[in-house]
């Protein structure tokens, strides 16, 4: 059994405890980071993330793990009536409030904190369910994945975009050594935290991509679970129908 890769290596905390701990520290650069150490891809992936929803137009959206609300902004494009966003980290939670006030969006999204392992919702609330960059971060990821299905509507959608590994040569070697050796080390400066940009390596490393994540989705309650490799494996999207 693979052993539980957690931030803090010397802490007594559960995974979702260190999560939640992690991000409230790195709340505030958060963002620039992404995009930065991105390259800016990341703005890039949501956008075809959001170009399949498109094609559902769902009413109402749950976007799972949503962070400073990046993904369930660029989710509006899709016209949906109302997206709730939840999150365990409430420094996360307030950068993204911030950022939806400035931009004048409070009547179509919501954000609140939340368990993505015990969502606050009643069964079959929400059209469409997404999480972005956030699967691999679940204590329990069946728990999270069956979580998502019992809220969503018969004919739903779930949308997971999450870092997978490229394979290709010699890509796949820049790509280890970039994330392994650089990643960190810019990370580490910018955020004064030393462990979020080690773990992100370690988290990918350890999570499930590809045919094996759908075979996990489908264990969970859900129907047609397909991915969609992007930028040569680095991410994928996952879409999957309950």
């Amino acid at each position: 059994m693979k052993q539980t890769v957690k931030p803090y290596k010397n802490s007594s905390l559960s995974k979702k405890e260190q999560v939640a701990e992690m991000f409230d520290n790195i709340a505030g650069n958060y963002d620039f980071l992404n995009h930065f150490l991105s390259m800016g891809i990341d703005i890039y992936w949501r956008k075809r993330l959001v170009k399949r929803l498109m094609k559902q137009a769902p009413d109402n959206i749950l976007d799972v793990a949503t962070g400073t609300g990046d993904l369930a902004i660029a989710m509006l494009k899709a016209n949906p009536d109302k997206i709730v966003g939840i999150d365990i980290s409430n420094g996360m939670l307030e950068v993204g409030r911030k950022k939806i006030k400035e931009k004048g969006l409070e009547d179509k999204i919501t954000l609140q904190q939340a368990d993505s392992e015990n969502l606050p919702f009643e069964d079959n609330s929400f059209d469409a369910v997404s999480v972005s960059f956030g699967a691999r971060n679940f204590e329990n990821l069946e728990k999270g994945l069956s979580e998502m299905c019992r809220v969503l509507r018969p004919g739903g959608k779930l949308y997971i975009l999450e870092f997978s590994q490229p394979t290709v040569f010699p890509f796949k070697q820049l790509y280890q050594f970039y994330f392994k050796y650089i990643l960190p080390l810019v990370g580490k400066v910018v955020s004064k935290d030393n462990a979020a940009y080690t773990y992100l390596p370690e988290s990918v490393g350890a999570f499930p991509y590809g045919k094996k994540l759908n075979k996990i989705i489908e264990n969970c309650g859900y129907n047609k679970a397909k991915d969609h490799s992007l930028t040569m494996g680095i991410a994928s999207i996952y879409i999957a129908e309950k």
